[in-house]
């Protein structure tokens, strides 16, 4: 099964900070981590973009 590429966004900025992969046929429901966001300084709930 190929892994299709995601993007998160931060939720406060909303800008495109990270990569993922992900199987969609396993996980069909966006994601949503943790992570450090540049442009924020600080870490942030990152949710899955199409």
């Amino acid at each position: 099964m190929p892994r299709d590429q995601i993007h998160l966004a931060c939720d406060s900025c909303s800008r495109h900070n990270y990569t993922a992969t992900k199987n969609r046929r396993t996980h069909p429901s966006r994601g949503e981590f943790k992570k450090y966001c540049r442009f924020c300084r600080k870490h942030t709930s990152h949710r899955e973009t199409r």
